[in-house]
């Protein structure tokens, strides 16, 4: 891509600022995988869909044989965890709704709003 030659040409470059989040799944199930291993709970439960994480609940389930409940955030479960938990229980959207922080926070650096699809 050429460089930009006039004050009306748009920038060659920009910096993009990403706040994805990333590495929480694995964490999860090492800590999961960890913590089962050493016996520091008798049930578990996760707060996900993600199927990213069938390995891990089935390690804990069938290796372990350990009770993990799954609390899904979603209007359906993932059917790839499904057979590897213990329960299932469904957060309501209302009671979700209520947890939520205000539209609009401010903190040290200005104010902020969460985004609309939250």
């Amino acid at each position: 891509m050429p460089l930009a030659t006039s004050t009306t040409d748009p920038p060659a470059r920009a910096r993009v600022l990403r706040t994805d989040e990333k590495g929480s799944d694995v964490n999860l199930a090492s800590h999961l995988l960890r913590d089962g291993f050493r016996q520091e709970y008798e049930l578990a439960v996760v707060v996900s869909n993600d199927s990213d994480l069938v390995e891990p609940i089935r390690i804990v389930r069938q290796e372990l044989r350990l009770p993990l409940g799954l609390i899904n955030p979603h209007s359906k479960p993932s059917r790839a965890l499904l057979p590897h938990a213990s329960f299932l229980k469904q957060i309501r959207r209302g009671l979700l709704a209520k947890c939520q922080f205000p539209d609009v926070l401010t903190d040290k650096e200005g104010t902020f709003r969460k985004p609309n699809a939250w």
